[in-house]
């Protein structure tokens, strides 16, 4: 029984865990619900760092991230059809990784970089995305 339960639990972390899946991919959809709004899906670059997905958002998808009213958690789709259920985290300490990230992954990304580095443009949000388990049946 043991065994079992470990294999069981390997094969709940692979389901849950989408980085590696998506890490070729250009763009991930973040699902917020805001009040009076209803859902909003946001398309947004990401990018994978030691195996964990991370976003910079910039001052209107932070908006709905702070006004989301099912913080901390959020739906993502990839490839506008696979969703994942994701918690996230604030991480302001990984600003230069993402940023440099960021810029390997996208090429135009150059070009916002002057305009944050002189403080011209609101200061973006940055968060890792975190898999949650799958919800267990009753």
């Amino acid at each position: 029984m043991t065994l079992l339960s470990a294999w069981l639990s390997i094969a709940l972390l692979v389901v849950a865990a989408p980085p590696a899946a998506i890490a070729d991919r250009g763009t991930i959809e973040l699902l917020t619900v805001e009040p009076g709004v209803g859902e909003h899906w946001s398309t947004v670059w990401f990018v994978v760092i030691d195996g964990a997905v991370y976003v910079r958002l910039g001052p209107r998808a932070a908006g709905r991230i702070e006004r989301n009213t099912t913080a901390p958690r959020l739906q993502i789709r990839v490839s506008g059809k696979e969703t994942h259920s994701m918690r996230y985290e604030e991480t302001p300490e990984m600003a230069e990784r993402i940023a440099t990230a960021m810029g390997e992954k996208y090429w135009s990304d150059f070009l916002g970089g002057p305009f944050r580095k002189l403080g011209l443009t609101a200061k973006p949000l940055m968060l890792r995305l975190v898999p949650e388990p799958p919800a267990s049946a009753p």
